[in-house]
C-alpha cells in the first residue's frame, strides 16, 4: 500500500551525516575561497610594492640625468671657457711671432745696411788707394808673418 515514508526520527539520525558532509564541503569552499582572496590580496600587495620600487627608481635615473646633465653643462662651459682662453693664448703667441719677425727684418735691413755702407767705404778707401798707388799695410803685414 503506501510506500513506507521515513519518519522523522529516521531524518534526524541521516542529517548530522550530511551536515558533516556539508560543514566539510563548505570548509573546503570556504579554504579554497580564503586561499584565492589571500592569493590575490598577496599579488596586490607584490604589485603595490613593484609599483612603489620602479617609482623610487624612476625618481633616482630622473635625479641622476638631472645631475649629469648639470655637470655636461658646466663641463661644456669650462671647455668653451678654456677653448677662448687658448685661442687668445694663441693669438698672442702669433702676434709675439709676428712681433719677433717683424723686429728680424728690421735687424737684417740693418745688417744689410750696414753691410752696403761698410762695403761702400772699402771701396772708397780702395778707390784712394789706387789713386795714390800705395798698397794697405794691414795686408802686407800678414804677408811678412
Amino acid at each position: 500500500m503506501a510506500s513506507p515514508v521515513p519518519t522523522p526520527p529516521e531524518k534526524e539520525k541521516a542529517t548530522p551525516a550530511i551536515v558533516e558532509k556539508d560543514a566539510g564541503a563548505i570548509r573546503k569552499v570556504l579554504s579554497t575561497k580564503s586561499l584565492g582572496l589571500i592569493k590575490a590580496w598577496e599579488e596586490r600587495e607584490k604589485t603595490k610594492v613593484d609599483n612603489k620600487a620602479n617609482k623610487k627608481l624612476s625618481n633616482v635615473v630622473a635625479w641622476e640625468l638631472s645631475k649629469q646633465a648639470a655637470i655636461d653643462a658646466r663641463q661644456k662651459k669650462y671647455e668653451q671657457k678654456l677653448e677662448k682662453k687658448k685661442a687668445l693664448y694663441v693669438e698672442k703667441m702669433q702676434n709675439k711671432i709676428a712681433g719677433i719677425h717683424k723686429t728680424a727684418e728690421e735687424k737684417k735691413a740693418m745688417v744689410e745696411e750696414a753691410k752696403r755702407i761698410e762695403r761702400n767705404k772699402v771701396g772708397e778707401k780702395a778707390d784712394d788707394f789706387r789713386e795714390i798707388g800705395h798698397v794697405p799695410k794691414k795686408i802686407l803685414s800678414c804677408f811678412n808673418c
